[in-house]
C-alpha cells in the first residue's frame, strides 16, 4: 500500500526532473525547425530569462535560427483596452489557419510595477486558436519594457519565423509608447478602434494615426452598426490630412465585427496588397533591414544600462545622487550630468 501511495509522488518528481532537465542549443534549434511546440516554447523562455548563463545560449538558438530562409509577414495589432483585440487576434487566426496558414501570436500581458506579476491569460481568452494545431500563442510579461511591448518579442518573433510560422501576430497592452514599439518590428500596423466610445477624437491625434497602415472599426455589429460606418467616415476624413506614406500606401479604414465574423477576410485581403505592393517596390526588404539596425542600437542602450546598473560603484554613486536631489541640493538634470562624469572617471 505504501509503494501505491508513494507512486504518484515519484511520477511528479520524474516530471519536475524532465521540466528542469537542460537541452542543448543544438536540440533546440532542431526542435523549432521542426515545428516542435514544446521546444519553441522552451526557447522562448530561455530567451526571457534574466539569468546571465542562459545569456550565450539563447543567442546561440537565435543566430541559428536567423539562418533559416522565410517568407512570414509580421503583423502589429493594437487599440485601446476593451476594443476587441484578443477576440479579433483569436477570429483572425482561425481565418488564416482555415487558409492553411501557420499562425504564431505573441500577445503581451501586462506587469504589475509593483509586484511584476503577470495575468498571461491570452490562452484563455484565445480558447478556440489555442487548441488548432496551426496556432502557436505565447503570452509574454511586458515587464518594465518600454510602453509594455516584451524585451524578447523581437527575438521570439526570429524563432516562430524558424518554426515555419506564415503569419506572426504580435498584440500589444494598447497604452502608452507600445504602438511605437510593435511599429518598429513589424511589416503592417493595424490599429483597432471603437465607435461611440470618444475614439474618432482620438483620431485626429497624429502619431498613431501616422503610424497606421489600416484601421479597423471593431464590434461593428447590432446597434452599433451605425455608428460604425459614421466613424469609419471621420476616420477616413482625418487619414486625409496626412502626407502619404514613404511606401505609397494609402491607408484604408475598415469596419469588422469578430463577435459575428464580418470584415475579417476582407481585412486580410487588405493587408496582403498592402503586403505584396511592398514587396514589388522594394520597401518590404528595406524595412526589415531598418528594422534590424535600430534593434541592434536598441539593445546596444540596454546593455549598456546593464552594465552600469551592475557596477557596485555606480549604485553608491546613484545613490548619493538621490539623497541630494530628496534634499534640494542639487537639480536632478545636474545630478545625472554629475553621476556620468564621476562614472566615466571610475572606468579610466
Amino acid at each position: 500500500m505504501a509503494n501505491k501511495k508513494d507512486k504518484p509522488t515519484n511520477t511528479i518528481s520524474r516530471i519536475k526532473q524532465i521540466r528542469k532537465k537542460q537541452i542543448s542549443s543544438e536540440a533546440l534549434v532542431d526542435g523549432i525547425f521542426k515545428g516542435d511546440k514544446t521546444i519553441l516554447a522552451k526557447a522562448i523562455t530561455l530567451l526571457e530569462s534574466t539569468k546571465a548563463e542562459h545569456f550565450e545560449k539563447a543567442n546561440a538558438v537565435v543566430e541559428k535560427c536567423l539562418s533559416k530562409p522565410n517568407s512570414s509577414i509580421r503583423i502589429g495589432i493594437t487599440g485601446v483596452p476593451g476594443v476587441g483585440k484578443s477576440t479579433f487576434i483569436e477570429v483572425l487566426g482561425k481565418t488564416l489557419t482555415a487558409l492553411d496558414k501557420k499562425v504564431a501570436v505573441l500577445a503581451v500581458d501586462p506587469s504589475s510595477s509593483l509586484s511584476k506579476g503577470s495575468i498571461l491569460g491570452d490562452k484563455t481568452r484565445m480558447e478556440m486558436l489555442a487548441k488548432d494545431p496551426k496556432a502557436f500563442i505565447r503570452p509574454s510579461p511586458s515587464r518594465e519594457s518600454l510602453g509594455g511591448v516584451a524585451q524578447k518579442t523581437r527575438e521570439s518573433i526570429i524563432l516562430c519565423e524558424a518554426a515555419g510560422y506564415d503569419v506572426i501576430l504580435v498584440e500589444t497592452v494598447g497604452v502608452g509608447q507600445s504602438e511605437i514599439m510593435v511599429h518598429s518590428m513589424v511589416d503592417f500596423f493595424l490599429l483597432l478602434k471603437l465607435s461611440g466610445a470618444g475614439d474618432e477624437l482620438q483620431g485626429i491625434k497624429r502619431g498613431i494615426m501616422e503610424m497606421a497602415d489600416a484601421i479597423a472599426i471593431n464590434k461593428a455589429d447590432g446597434k452599433n452598426l451605425e455608428r460604425a460606418e459614421l466613424a469609419k467616415v471621420e476616420f477616413s476624413r482625418a487619414l486625409h490630412l496626412y502626407p502619404p506614406k514613404e511606401n505609397g500606401w494609402v491607408p484604408k479604414v475598415m469596419s469588422c465585427s469578430a463577435i459575428e465574423n464580418t470584415g475579417i477576410v476582407e481585412i486580410w485581403d487588405m493587408i496582403q496588397e498592402c503586403i505584396s505592393q511592398n514587396r514589388d517596390n522594394g520597401y518590404f526588404e528595406g524595412n526589415r533591414k531598418k528594422q534590424s539596425k535600430n534593434w541592434f542600437l536598441q539593445t546596444v542602450d540596454e546593455h549598456l544600462k546593464q552594465y552600469f546598473h551592475k557596477q557596485k560603484f555606480f549604485k553608491t554613486i546613484q545613490d548619493e545622487m538621490l539623497k541630494a536631489i530628496a534634499e534640494n541640493k542639487i537639480s536632478p538634470f545636474y545630478a545625472a550630468k554629475t553621476l556620468l562624469e564621476r562614472v566615466t572617471k571610475e572606468l579610466k
